[in-house]
């Protein structure tokens, strides 16, 4: 019975530590099939039938909202420093677009290469489809905007819309009526959005699978060191 009682508290620990485990592990099946259904659903939004821009907008909640525009393009435009995979390093070109309807949005046309950082574009009419959004790309380590030079550094719809004389609004452009061939457009999609969470559910299933062998593992040599 005294060798029994020496054995309780490392099983104890041993069940209680592979539960937490295996309970995080179940946490993260949950989170992995919650972001699933997320993706999809931006998915589905990026490839709804595009709608005129509605008047009043919600960031979060049309966010994605696929959307067509028809008017005409103006000189005035913005210029991001980016590295795209396939294509890299160069800069997204966003233009102040005046719709038929008298409104001035925003329009990312898409990516040029250094080289052509102030090379002529297309001015004048097109029609534009694409999806509206509200990048979130600004942190504490994004330099601060050159607005001198026109290189920026973060999409902020708003500090945007400011230098453009705009609304709040940008459009990602997916298809073009008037394409320029030095613009290659950067149509959103979910690919970008992390998902990693099937890794931290191995991660967390395996380490309760490793902490309940090593239990069972030290269990028994605790019984065979105490029988010899």
């Amino acid at each position: 019975m005294p060798r029994l009682k020496r054995l309780i508290l490392p099983l104890v620990f041993g069940i209680i530590g592979t539960a937490i485990l295996a309970s995080l592990g179940n946490w993260q099946v949950r989170r992995m099939a919650e972001k699933e259904a997320y993706l999809a659903d931006i998915d589905a939004r990026l490839g709804d039938v595009a709608v005129t821009i509605p008047e009043t907008l919600d960031p979060v909640a049309d966010r994605f909202l696929a959307a067509r525009a028809e008017g005409r393009f103006t000189p005035d435009e913005l210029h991001f420093l980016v590295s795209t995979k396939g294509l890299g390093a160069g800069y997204r070109i966003v233009s102040a677009f005046e719709t038929e309807t008298g409104r001035r949005i925003m329009v990312d046309r898409g990516f040029v290469g250094t080289p052509n950082k102030d090379a002529s574009r297309y001015i004048g009419p097109a029609t534009v489809t694409g999806n509206l959004h509200w990048p979130d790309e600004r942190d504490s380590y994004t330099p601060e905007n050159d607005v001198a030079g026109n290189i920026w550094f973060a999409r902020d719809v708003p500090v945007m819309a400011e230098a453009l004389q705009t609304e709040p609004i940008l459009l990602i452009v997916r298809e073009m009526s008037e394409n320029d061939p030095i613009v290659t457009p950067l149509p959103l999609d979910s690919s970008g959005i992390p998902n990693d969470h099937l890794e931290y559910v191995v991660t967390w299933y395996g380490l309760a699978i490793v902490w309940g062998t090593m239990t069972l593992y030290y269990l028994r040599r605790q019984r065979k060191t105490k029988k010899a």
